[in-house]
């Protein structure tokens, strides 16, 4: 069932809940192949030299590091984990109305950005 799908055409979910992201079901769904790259994640994931299998080790294992239940999109999240060589994995991802987890983008979290993969430089 994965797949590399051309430009966001998400259906923006609703969602007056401020739930987090449903971390037990984005793990089940992307270990059962029910995964998906938007265009810009599969172009960042190359760029950066991450493998699919990192990509989706982040989905299955990482951790929570920022939730969006009101992104536009559908609710998403920023997941961190690491890959095989000890780089930092940032992944934004949301889960479809399909029931398919949609990676939305993918990076090494660094300056000036981020202080370190849990912590955003501050805006000046």
């Amino acid at each position: 069932m994965s797949r590399l799908i051309t430009p966001c055409s998400c259906i923006s979910l609703d969602r007056e809940d401020a739930e987090p992201m449903e971390l037990k079901r984005v793990s089940r769904l992307t270990a059962q192949g029910r995964y998906e790259f938007s265009e810009h994640a599969e172009r960042e994931r190359i760029h950066d030299h991450f493998t699919v299998e990192e990509i989706k080790g982040v989905a299955i294992n990482g951790e929570l590091i920022e939730d969006y239940p009101e992104d536009p999109r559908g609710h998403s999240c920023l997941m961190l984990g690491w890959g095989k060589d000890g780089r930092p994995i940032h992944v934004v991802l949301t889960i479809l109305p399909t029931d398919v987890v949609r990676f939305i983008t993918v990076y090494e979290p660094t300056r000036p950005k981020w202080i370190d993969p849990w912590t955003r430089a501050r805006k000046e």
